[in-house]
């Protein structure tokens, strides 16, 4: 795209070439705006959507705000490196700049064929977001940009250089800068202004510079070379050293307070070659790949590690079915429940804080709202479970996707260096959607099975939105009699400057990637492909990019699919009390066979251990000893083994022997001998038992803790009703009331669509328009105010605008007592009321006559 202001009216249309001159050439960006077509206008308001809240009343007022520190913050921190750099040199260019200039600043004296490539098109981005504007000639940055991007001796530049050789001898003495430029081999001038001027002028120019410094000691030399990359400042003596007080006479070192100098700008730039930063990067580094891995091997183990995912998320809520873990008072799972969390699925704790993150990103649990606050699953979780496990998967990977709760921050410190807790609160980053989707769609540039290599994706995720911030401040001298500067760079250079949370965001979705499925051994996969919803960039609504990301998650889910293994109706049973489950196993199979039998381990196949307790759990929910052979006979591919028969049958004989019920409660046996023994038994002292009855014992215990004490002595008492009927005991399911998944934090005002860009640059033209049109000077109206006119004048005014079809200049206050200025064409005029097309906002308006506060004529021009 070409960068000429003048020709394009900042658009992005690069069709001409040619600046303008002249009269053509704005004077401010309201008229830098003005000049635009409405395609430009509209990418403008794009770009940079806080423009549209609200909807400016013309093109001055979109000028004032696009030039506001909060908007020009937010647009300088969205520019790629090269744009950042390129408005960075504007900010220490004169004002205004010429192309020449800037991109001698950026391409240096070598002139850098990538960086002469590179700066049209920057340039053209700088003039869409209205950073900068003006003809190539006569560049422009935004004032409130260049005030935030000139170094400053309390703000150093990312670029390292020191103010000018005029802003540094502002207040210095008119003798002190003859003085140093008769230093500097120039002949003296008649005020300081000239003389700054000639100073200004060596420094600049390459041959005499390059001959003042082949005079320079070799020490003085260094000293600039220290200097030269920043920060520009240092500190000397009352009394500097001999080969600093060489650079101080000729004014290559200037002092700005007691005891501290500076390297002028020019001094710098010379020193550089030209080049206004260390180290210009026009173009974005690539995306390297790692490792090669077949595409069939990426997506064959993105499919198992999405089948993992789905019984891990089950797994969890299947552990808090009943009700799961209390909320802090301050919100969010305490320490010692995200342990106990980790111990049960049987992962580490970071990973436990991801996938009950996930779970609560999907709305598949939440906090119950009862007085005792707990966490449990949402109706929506029994929702989910009867999807086929391709849809389960999909809405987990576009929960994730979606989800501004970053799991990888629990654990760590928040601003006030409180511990940052899974499920709480101070867990949302507006930035991870926009992160996370990058990263895949840089995944998804690699070739099909290609693995980046993490650094490499970092660097260019760090190209497209560099860090924020300026240089640290400069260290404290450690001496007063030397140089203490060393001309650090800044802190994106230093090899200890933290990770920021962009990267860190990065590299959480690299490893959470994997753990969902979407990617295989690091390479995308794909169903993985598959799930990045296509740019919608006329989208209307946010109906609209959710409906995109509807389709992408079915289309995800199709395709992973066949790679998923079929569940099984069946199990295989062994001697040894164990029942192998040689894959996934239907729902209703497997719900049953984990009351009857115990998880033992986990994997490509899942093994179940059948124990005394376990068969007994299955006999309290209701479950006779034939139905339990009858049901492991029809679900085993082997015999019923022997010992486990033996198992079921010694367990049944033995259950409900014991009937235990409330007196607090009580134990009732019809074998006497059974109680005797029971009574006998030093481990039921605890019990507090005493005989009612030769079969009726009484405890001070609960039944409860009753049936808890006397299974532990290794008995199998069932529980009974106030009736003497066997109580028949199931989990209970606990729900929370209907919850919604937690909405996403937005990062800024939503993108705007078509339709809203369109109606917003008609109002805009509209109400410049109504602002800028010429008009007869009317009774008040000379100071900017409201015109103001009699009735009976606007009356007799109205008319005869309908009579000569003309349009007029009038002032209306509305009913909430909001003033404003239009421009209409009257139509018709009767029963106290005027109707009149409003060309302020481009249709046929009807306004009461008492609410005018007065009208005037438009200028015949």
């Amino acid at each position: 795209m070409s960068t000429d202001e003048s020709q394009h009216t900042d658009s992005a249309d690069a069709s001409a070439t040619a600046p303008s001159r002249g009269a053509d050439v704005p004077r401010s960006l309201a008229e830098a705006l003005r000049s635009r077509a409405d395609e430009a206008l509209a990418g403008l308001l794009r770009a940079r959507p806080d423009l549209l809240s609200p909807v400016p009343n013309d093109l001055t007022q979109l000028a004032t705000r696009a030039g506001t520190r909060a908007s020009v913050v937010r647009a300088l921190e969205r520019l790629d490196r090269f744009a950042q750099q390129v408005a960075e040199a504007l900010a220490v260019a004169s004002e205004p700049a010429s192309y020449d200039e800037v991109r001698a600043l950026l391409a240096g004296d070598d002139r850098d064929a990538a960086v002469e490539e590179a700066l049209p098109r920057a340039l053209a981005t700088l003039h869409e977001q209205a950073l900068v504007w003006g003809p190539d000639d006569r560049l422009r940055l935004v004032r409130t940009a260049r005030e935030l991007l000139a170094p400053t001796p309390q703000h150093p530049s990312s670029t390292g250089l020191g103010p000018t050789v005029a802003e540094a001898t502002a207040g210095m003495s008119p003798t002190r800068i003859q003085d140093i430029v008769g230093a500097a081999g120039l002949p003296t001038t008649h005020d300081p202004v000239s003389a700054v001027r000639s100073l200004t002028a060596l420094f600049t120019d390459r041959t005499r510079m390059s001959a003042l410094l082949d005079e320079a000691p070799a020490e003085s030399v260094e000293v600039l070379s220290r200097l030269v990359w920043g920060p520009p400042y240092g500190q000397v003596t009352a009394d500097p050293a001999r080969h600093l007080r060489w650079l101080l006479d000729r004014g290559l070192l200037l002092p700005t307070a007691p005891g501290t100098v500076v390297l002028p700008r020019e001094a710098a730039l010379h020193l550089r070659a030209g080049r206004a930063h260390r180290v210009t990067e026009p173009t974005p580094p690539p995306v390297e790949s790692a490792r090669e891995h077949r595409p069939q091997v990426v997506d064959a183990t993105a499919a198992g590690q999405a089948y993992t995912a789905l019984a891990t998320v089950e797994e969890l809520l299947k552990d808090w079915d009943e009700g799961g873990p209390t909320v802090l008072r301050a919100g969010g799972l305490s320490v010692r429940d995200l342990k106990r969390t980790a111990v049960a699925l049987d992962t580490s704790e970071p990973m436990a804080a991801f996938w009950v993150e996930l779970a609560y990103a999907a709305g598949l649990l939440a906090s119950d709202g009862e007085a005792d606050e707990r966490y449990a699953a949402t109706p929506a979780y029994d929702e989910w479970q009867e999807l086929p496990a391709p849809e389960r998967w999909s809405a987990l990977a576009t929960a994730w996707l979606a989800a501004t709760r970053t799991a990888g921050l629990v654990g760590g410190r928040d601003g006030k260096d409180r511990t940052l807790s899974a499920l709480g609160p101070h867990l949302d980053r507006s930035a991870a959607p926009e992160v996370r989707l990058r990263v895949l769609s840089l995944l998804g540039t690699l070739p099909e099975g290609s693995a980046p290599a993490p650094e490499s994706l970092l660097s260019r995720l760090g190209w497209e939105r560099p860090v924020a911030g300026r240089p640290r401040p400069a260290p404290a001298p450690a001496a007063a009699s030397a140089f203490v500067k060393d001309g650090a760079a800044n802190p994106s250079d230093s090899p200890t400057a933290p990770q920021d949370l962009r990267s860190r965001i990065a590299r959480w979705t690299l490893s959470e990637a994997e753990l969902l499925g979407i990617t295989g051994r690091g390479a995308l996969s794909t169903h993985g492909r598959a799930l990045l919803p296509a740019p919608a960039e006329n989208a209307d609504s946010d109906a609209d990019s959710l409906a995109a990301r509807a389709v992408a998650a079915a289309r995800a889910a199709r395709l992973l699919a066949p790679l998923l293994p079929e569940p099984l109706d069946h199990v295989l049973l062994q001697a040894d009390l164990t029942a192998v489950a040689p894959g996934p196993l239907e729902r209703p199979l497997g719900d049953a066979l984990a009351v009857i039998a115990d998880v033992e381990s986990k994997g490509g196949a899942t093994v179940y251990r059948f124990t005394p307790g376990s068969v007994r759990r299955a006999l309290d929910a209701g479950q006779s000893a034939s139905d339990l052979h009858a049901f492991l006979a029809a679900h085993s591919r082997t015999p019923v083994p022997q010992p486990l028969a033996y198992l079921i049958d010694d367990v049944a004989r033995k259950h409900g022997h014991l009937r235990i019920g409330a007196a607090s409660a009580y134990v009732r046996c019809d074998d006497e001998a059974l109680l005797n023994e029971i009574m006998a038994d030093k481990r039921a002292q605890t019990l507090r038992l005493r005989r009612l009855a030769p079969t009726v014992l009484a405890a001070q215990a609960d039944p409860g803790t009753l049936l808890d004490g006397l299974r532990a002595m290794g008995f199998a008492p069932a529980a009974e009703s106030a009736e003497g009927d066997v109580l028949i005991t199931r989990a209970h399911a606990h729900r929370t009331p209907p919850r919604s998944a937690p909405e996403p934090v937005p990062d800024g005002p939503p993108l705007p669509g078509a339709t809203l860009v369109d109606a917003a640059v008609r109002a805009i033209r509209a109400g410049d328009l109504a602002s800028t049109a010429p008009r007869k000077e009317a009774p008040a109206a000379a100071d900017g105010k409201l015109p103001r006119t009699a009735a009976a004048e606007t009356l007799a005014t109205m008319q005869a605008a309908v009579l000569t079809g003309e349009a007029v200049w009038i002032g209306y206050v509305n009913a909430e007592g909001a003033a404003s200025q239009r421009v209409i064409a009257p139509v018709r005029v009767e029963g106290g009321f005027v109707t009149a097309y409003d060309h302020t906002a481009d249709e046929v308006r009807t306004y009461p006559l008492h609410r005018v506060t007065g009208v005037a004529e438009l200028a015949d021009e």
